[in-house]
């Protein structure tokens, strides 16, 4: 399922434009990812939490040049779905339909 096709289903299902509820995803898009930028957590009761993890310096190799690097610690972002949602995922149960 892409972008176009969860603006779609919400545009039928809510009966608002498809102008506006694609603006609402990229408003919502824009405000996760700054908030991981600034090393601020997402939490969604319900759905799961976008969290920043710190990964740990570590090295690596360049297999072309034979040699070693050393990777520095860094930040990445992540999701973490709720127990309710992986539950529904693993038992194949579609969610509620949203009110209008």
């Amino acid at each position: 399922m892409t972008k176009a096709d969860i603006v779609n289903e919400i545009a039928e299902k809510t009966g608002l434009e498809r102008v506006e509820v694609l603006q609402t995803i990229e408003a919502f898009m824009v405000s996760v990812k700054n908030s991981l930028s600034k090393g601020e957590n997402v939490y969604m009761r319900g759905f799961g939490s976008f969290i920043v993890k710190k990964r740990a310096q570590k090295t690596g190799r360049i297999i072309s040049r034979n040699t070693t690097i050393v990777i520095p610690e860094h930040n990445v972002p992540a999701f973490k779905p709720a127990k309710t949602f992986v539950s529904r995922v693993k038992d194949g149960k579609p969610a509620k339909k949203a009110a209008k």
